[in-house]
């Protein structure tokens, strides 16, 4: 028998310069991504929860919608308040199967007459085929290959964009701006992955190196890998795609049910939503938790979650050491009635037992720029 040839890793516009810096690359979703730098996860961790880092996120995929009563047309598929939202602004949700399961978690920005949605790399495919086939004719959707994704995330972000460009400094969270940084075009978003304060920056293949570069040469500001972008968003209590959510889970299960406004969850025009308000209303017969372990041994994601009696009630989806905690964390799936803030459970690992409690999400604390902040 002849084996397929594997496809090649795609690489980003700042490949080299991740080599430069001492990176090490791992594959990720068909990408050579870099995993962390010279001085480790921990230690790049830390420094975005103290003061800036730069992540390459390129590999993240951009669709552009536009055409007639599009927000109309896409609330059909999600079940976000599309219609309700700003142009300027910008809004998480899901695109939704008609099982009520998460296709994929996007973020949705809306401009003067279009939609920019940033959608998970492994599921760009699927879901530009499933936007193709589902909005129909008069509605244009374009890939945008040719860009670049940065985010720059941490409680110096702020201040160091501002200096740069002063109408970043009036910039609330949730909000994007087309504007300039060092006399390039860039979109750039206030928002990101890490619980921190944080820009997202999208610019063109051509300026990226350039403007990362800049970045990295203000004061306070390093590269940060996906080591530590993991336990970041952990920390913060924030799913991964393919682990924590997929189209078997709901947005109810797995917590997000805050997505969805009242004028939505009462309407139901949108896919899966008879079963979406079944779970709203009745409840589910499982919960994504968040869950501290008493020890540092990582939960890895499929290690067994059970009960007082040792019953086998569940599975971890995503688990890490928590540098800022000082401990393991973890999230995984139990039945509703194990939920509750609190209960104590049992994680084999390794095949030993280990005590973990269930616990409010987030583990640390949002530092989003809000208004009342």
């Amino acid at each position: 028998m002849i084996e397929g040839k594997q496809k090649p890793l795609k690489t980003t516009a700042l490949d080299s310069l991740h080599r430069e810096f001492g990176a090490r690359m791992i594959p990720f979703s068909g990408y050579s991504l870099p995993v962390q730098y010279a001085n480790g996860i921990i230690a790049e961790h830390v420094h975005t929860r103290n003061k800036a880092s730069l992540f390459d996120v390129s590999h993240m995929g951009q669709i552009i919608l536009r055409g007639d009563n599009l927000d109309q047309k896409l609330e059909l598929l999600v079940p976000g308040n599309i219609s309700g939202l700003a142009e300027g602004r910008i809004r998480y949700t899901a695109l939704i199967n008609l099982d009520g399961g998460i296709i994929d978690d996007i973020m949705v920005s809306k401009g003067m007459g279009y939609l920019n949605l940033i959608v998970n790399c492994a599921r760009a495919n699927v879901d530009f085929e499933h936007l193709c086939r589902e909005l129909g004719n008069g509605i244009s959707i374009d890939f945008k290959k040719d860009q670049v994704l940065m985010a720059l995330q941490g409680p110096s972000a702020a201040s160091i964009l501002s200096r740069l460009n002063s109408e970043i400094s009036n910039m609330q969270f949730m909000t994007f701006l087309n504007t300039k940084l060092f006399g390039k075009r860039v979109v750039i978003s206030r928002c990101g992955y890490t619980g921190e304060d944080g820009f997202e920056i999208s610019t063109t293949t051509k300026d990226a190196e350039f403007l990362a570069r800049a970045l990295l040469n203000q004061p306070n500001t390093k590269f940060a890998g996906l080591g530590a972008r993991d336990s970041l968003r952990l920390e913060a209590g924030l799913c991964l795609y393919g682990q924590d959510i997929n189209e078997n889970s709901s947005p109810i299960e797995a917590g997000l049910e805050w997505t969805i406004n009242n004028r939505r969850m009462q309407d139901g025009n949108f896919r899966g939503a008879d079963i979406i308000q079944q779970q709203a209303k009745y409840g589910t017969e499982r919960r994504l938790v968040g869950l501290m372990l008493e020890s540092r041994t990582i939960a890895r994601p499929g290690s067994i979650i059970l009960d007082r009696k040792d019953n086998i009630i569940g599975e971890i989806t995503s688990g890490s050491f928590s540098p800022t905690l000082g401990r393991s964390i973890a999230l995984g799936y139990v039945p509703s009635g194990w939920s509750k803030k609190g209960t104590a459970l049992k994680l084999i690992i390794r095949k030993s037992h280990v005590a973990a409690s269930v616990k409010t999400l987030p583990f640390v604390p949002h530092k989003y720029f809000k208004p009342e902040n």
